[in-house]
């Protein structure tokens, strides 16, 4: 049986004044953004970095991959962690961790202080989502929780969008070490008002699972080393890649033997055979593929297709966050008075049509179908995440809670991770494919002014005219690749609307109480 510690250390900070909880959602809010925006804000900055820093272009991947990794092997062990020092402790050390290694970033002067410093950057930033959603829940009374997770939501959804285009708005008019001071003012602000604010919870002292977690950290960063370099080295062509699958598989298989077996596991059990929130981590892998895989492609494509600079192509993609603001907003008043597994459903049918509609899309349109694509999937995802993340929490006990929000944003990057993966593999694969099947098609027919005689005869025009003539076979052929990820997209996503009905239906006022082991 939990503690009474543990029990108290768990329970709801609902008594605050209204003024007092309002503050302190502001200050979680900004916290979670600049953790956010911090994900992908670095991307457009990349070529810059690789100058300054005098990296080659395979290992200036490294300042986004070291984050990536070490986030996904800290973000595991949150629960412990705010048991054992404090969840208050655990937020002010994260946001400070966060804020000073953003500032080591923004003052690197080569790749291998740049690494270093987004290791801690990304080892710090791990905690803030799972506190912050805890902190959501705790500080609000049950009726309000939706619309807690509705505002909470709102910046972790639109920090992706919003990202690259503050990123390469800071690089162009300034440096791209800005992507990294801006963090610096925001979070300073940030870690006063949650000093004051903060509520005190108990301390519980449980053990730690030493196996379970060396097992997982294992697994989950042999598998991002697997995908973060496995286009490059021509997946399992390459000894490496195939060394790392196998870590991969055999240290998630010691995880999951200790998760059945162990005394006391790193995640309690419970938690992972409750029906909704098992369904939940699946479909949060699901909103990672279709949200940040389908982020990874369109602003290459728009820039590289289409010809749009890079403020341009931000603001195409602002469309995608209006619409997740908008749709968060009327779920968090509609869940509670409509079932939340026909707005989970919905949402999934929204963002499936957006994906077919991406996939009819033209080299000679305009920017309206950006934005209106953009616009209803949004609207869609937006859908989908509060009614999940209500449904997710709804039969955990609140001393879960912490436990329960890592492994929802753990399972959310492992998505994101997975599908960038997948569908760059697969774009490689169909520009390749797509550019024979065209090619096989250009004769000397096809072209009545450009045969091999004409190309002898005028020597130089003659190689140009054959060589733009490539360059716009391997345009359409790019063209279909992104199609076809589109495409493929969109069946997953209508693939897992069925799973819909293995989320449990929250019975009305029914509260979680204290967990029992």
């Amino acid at each position: 049986m939990a503690t009474a510690a543990a029990v108290a250390g768990a329970t709801p900070q609902t008594d605050m004044t209204p003024l007092r909880r309002g503050l302190l959602t502001v200050a979680v809010m900004g916290a979670s953004v600049i953790q956010i925006l911090d994900s992908t804000i670095a991307n457009v900055a990349l070529p810059h970095m690789q100058t300054s820093l005098g990296a080659s272009l395979d290992t200036v991947t490294w300042v986004l991959t070291s984050y990536i990794i070490a986030s996904a092997i800290a973000m595991p062990i949150t629960g412990w962690l705010a048991d054992r020092i404090g969840g208050r402790q655990l937020f002010l050390i994260s946001v400070s961790g966060f804020v000073l290694a953003s500032m080591l970033c923004g003052l690197a002067t080569n790749l291998e202080e740049m690494v270093a410093f987004r290791v801690l950057q990304g080892i710090s930033g791990a905690f803030i989502a799972p506190l912050a959603q805890t902190v959501m829940l705790d500080i609000n009374p049950p009726e309000r929780h939706a619309r807690a997770m509705a505002i909470w939501g709102m910046g972790i959804m639109v920090g992706p969008i919003m990202g690259p285009i503050i990123g390469g708005w800071l690089t162009e008019n300034y440096s791209w070490r800005w992507c990294f001071y801006v963090n610096v003012p925001i979070g300073i602000v940030t870690i006063s008002a949650l000093w004051a604010l903060l509520p005190h919870k108990p301390i519980f002292r449980r053990k730690f699972d030493h196996l379970g977690f060396w097992a997982l950290a294992v697994g989950l960063g042999s598998l991002q080393l697997m995908l973060d370099r496995g286009a490059q080295l021509d997946w399992f062509d390459s000894w490496e890649i195939r060394i790392e699958t196998g870590i991969a598989i055999a240290a998630f298989w010691v995880f999951a033997v200790q998760m059945a077996s162990a005394r006391n596991a790193l995640f309690a059990r419970q938690m992972l055979t409750n029906r909704s929130f098992a369904t939940s981590l699946f479909f949060m892998i699901v909103i990672g593929v279709v949200m940040f895989a389908n982020m990874a492609l369109l602003p290459p494509m728009m820039q590289h297709l289409y010809g749009y600079p890079v403020i341009d192509t931000g603001l195409l993609l602002a469309p995608r966050g209006v619409g997740i603001l908008l749709s968060m907003a009327v779920a968090g008043r509609l869940v509670g008075k409509v079932d939340a597994r026909i707005l989970v459903g919905t949402g999934f049918c929204i963002a499936a049509y957006s994906m077919w509609q991406m996939s009819q899309w033209s080299m000679d349109m305009d920017w309206r179908p950006f934005a209106i694509s953009g616009l209803v999937q949004g609207l869609g995802m937006g859908l989908v995440f509060i009614p999940l993340n209500t449904l997710a929490f709804a039969s955990l006990p609140a001393s879960m809670r912490t436990d329960g929000a890592s492994l929802l944003n753990l399972f959310r990057s492992v998505g994101a991770s997975v599908g960038i993966s997948i569908a760059s593999a697969l774009l490689g694969r169909n520009i390749q494919t797509s550019h024979s099947d065209l090619a096989s098609h250009v004769t000397g027919s096809t072209f009545s002014n450009i045969d091999a005689s004409t190309a002898d005869r005028f020597q130089g025009l003659g190689d140009q005219a054959l060589m733009m003539a490539d360059a716009l076979v391997n345009r359409q052929a790019s063209m279909i690749a992104y199609l076809d990820d589109y495409w493929a997209m969109m069946w997953v996503t209508i693939a897992v609307i069925p799973l819909v009905f293995l989320l449990q239906k929250p019975e009305p006022g029914a509260q979680a109480g204290p967990m029992m082991e």
